[in-house]
This record gives C-alpha cells, sequence and structure tokens, in this order.
C-alpha cells in the first residue's frame, strides 16, 4: 500500500466514528449557516458523501452525477486552496503540534504546539494587510543533568504581510517579522525582542497550491546575559488537493542560526503528509498528519518530527 493511501485509510478511520456519532444523533453546534454550504447546510456534521463520493441513482438504476454535489466539490475545492495559501483573505485557526524525537544529549521527546491566528484585515481597494502570529506552548524535556523538565510558553511571533488584492495565480506579501520575549522559563526562548524582513510567495493553479515563506530575524535588545539572535527561516511548501477533500503536502521548515558553530547552523527536515478538509458541526476545518526527518540538524536537535495541524476556517459570508 502507498503511503498516500496509507494516510487517507488513517486518516477515514479516525473520522467516521465521529460522522457516526453525529448521526446517531448528537446535536451539532450552532454555527452560523456557511455560504458554500447553504444549500444543505442542515445535513449531518460529517458527510459520508465527503468519503464515498456524491452520486445518486437515476430511476432506471443508473448513476449519474448530482448537480448539488457538483456545486459543493467546487466550493470545497476553493476553500481548500484558501486553507493551504498562508496569505488568502480567509481568517484560520491553525493549531499545530510538533512532536520532536531525540532531543538533548539524553535522546528525550519535545513537544511544541503552536496557535497561530491568521487575521487578514482590509486597508483599501487594492491592499490587504495579513497578521500571523505564532503562540507557542512548550514541554521541554530535560535537556542536563539536575535541570528537569519545564513547560510554558515560549516567544511569540507574530508576522504581518501587505498583500495586493485580485493578483491571480501568483500572490505575494511582505512586511516585518518580530520576536517578543514572552517565554514563561529561560530555557524556553531567547530572552531577546527580535526584528526584521518577512516575504511569502504563492502560486495557486488548479489542484496545486505552492510557494514559500521567509523571514530573518535579529536580536535588538533584551536581556544582556543572553546569546545575540540571527535567526533565518524558510519554509517551502507544497499541496496537491485530491477529490474528496483529501490532499498530498510537504512543507519543512528550514532554519539556520547564523550565530552557530561550524555544523550547527542548519536544520533541514524531509518528508510530508497527507490530510482532509471536511466539516465539524457547519464549521469548515482541515486536518493534517506530516512526517519529518531531519537531514541537517545541530548537535542536539530532534533526529524526526511528527506534526498534527488541526485548522479552525471562517470563511466569509456572501
Amino acid at each position: 500500500m502507498s503511503p498516500i493511501a496509507i494516510i487517507r485509510t488513517t486518516l477515514a478511520a479516525l473520522l467516521l466514528p465521529i460522522g457516526a456519532a453525529h448521526a446517531g444523533g448528537a446535536t451539532p453546534p450552532e454555527w452560523p449557516c456557511l455560504a458554500h454550504q447553504a444549500p444543505r447546510c442542515t445535513a449531518p456534521s460529517i458527510q459520508a458523501a465527503d468519503l464515498l463520493g456524491q452520486i445518486e441513482p437515476s430511476a432506471g438504476g443508473q448513476q449519474v452525477p448530482d448537480p448539488a454535489a457538483s456545486s459543493d466539490a467546487t466550493a470545497e475545492g476553493n476553500l481548500l486552496a484558501e486553507s493551504q495559501n498562508p496569505i488568502a483573505n480567509l481568517v484560520s485557526v491553525p493549531l499545530q503540534s510538533n512532536t520532536n524525537f531525540g532531543v538533548g544529549p539524553f535522546g528525550r521527546t519535545q513537544e511544541i504546539f503552536n496557535i497561530q491566528p491568521v487575521i487578514p484585515v482590509s486597508l483599501s481597494r487594492d491592499w490587504l494587510l495579513v497578521s500571523r502570529i505564532i503562540v507557542p506552548l512548550i514541554y521541554q524535556p530535560e535537556l542536563s543533568a539536575g535541570v528537569g523538565n519545564v513547560f510554558g510558553l515560549g516567544d511569540i511571533n507574530p508576522t504581518f504581510f501587505f498583500v495586493p488584492k485580485n493578483t491571480g495565480a501568483l500572490t505575494y506579501g511582505f512586511g516585518p517579522a518580530l520576536l517578543f520575549p514572552t517565554a514563561s522559563d529561560r530555557s524556553l526562548g531567547a530572552g531577546k525582542w527580535g526584528a526584521g524582513p518577512g516575504a511569502v510567495l504563492v502560486y495557486t493553479s488548479g489542484s496545486i497550491v505552492a510557494g514559500a515563506l521567509v523571514n530573518q530575524v535579529w536580536s535588538f535588545a533584551g536581556d544582556a546575559g543572553r546569546p545575540d539572535l540571527s535567526q533565518f527561516l524558510i519554509q517551502p511548501f507544497l499541496n496537491y488537493n485530491l477529490p474528496g477533500g483529501w490532499f498530498v503536502v510537504t512543507s519543512p521548515i528550514v532554519t539556520a542560526n547564523w550565530l552557530g558553530g561550524a555544523g550547527n547552523q542548519w536544520t533541514v527536515p524531509v518528508g510530508g503528509g497527507g490530510g482532509k478538509l471536511l466539516t465539524l458541526g457547519r464549521r469548515p476545518v482541515s486536518i493534517s498528519l506530516q512526517f519529518y526527518w531531519n537531514a541537517v540538524r545541530p548537535e542536539g536537535a530532534a533526529d524526526w518530527t511528527v506534526r498534527f495541524v488541526f485548522t479552525l476556517l471562517f470563511p466569509q459570508k456572501t
């Protein structure tokens, strides 16, 4: 069985019990009816047709396409592409779990849970301001004898992109990337204020959503007893969307610590995974499961990472 088939089978197995629970009489939350769901917004929260395909038998027993299903599929495809575009005019709240294995001298497991609200604001007829704020909650395992495990808030990292409206298949954004020293424990953050430029480029065509997000942050103030910061990040991404709301994705986060010693600057993950767009109650959500191996990594960094993303989507009403 191929990796894509394994991912689809695993996610379907996780989702079908939820759909069965709703079909058994559970009352969904009273979310507002979304425009792309209006014709059938009272349907159960997870449609069996999402997994099995929406076609209805004709009177003669032959299978004929359902026009409403075709319209729903188009709306679903548009929303899926928007959810994969980091600078789309779409409010979303990704909840991202990064479980890192083999961290530190004892090879422990670290958890970084990022709350990442994305909020676009219209500035004018031609421009959007898209804010992407990463709020990390970190479980840090024991990294040296006697230190113990630590859990708390990490450094908050907001980025603001100025995005032109209606640019076609190729869109872009640019703006400042910031770092706030909000960590609740010394081991969970850099202890520095930071700032630098950020940019994103996105290409959307048919089933493909691809691009890259990049930023460079330098420290300019903070704890004088902590090392200065010069951190580079680039996150290329490629999504290929399949029928029924399924997709495959690769989105490694490549970083460089320019002030690290020789051999301890770059972290380069390799991997990917898959996911699905579905509906819980009347709220569209996207989920994905991804696996990455750090082919290049500093001493003490994780060997590999499992990333699970659950994204709440808030499309505009029309």
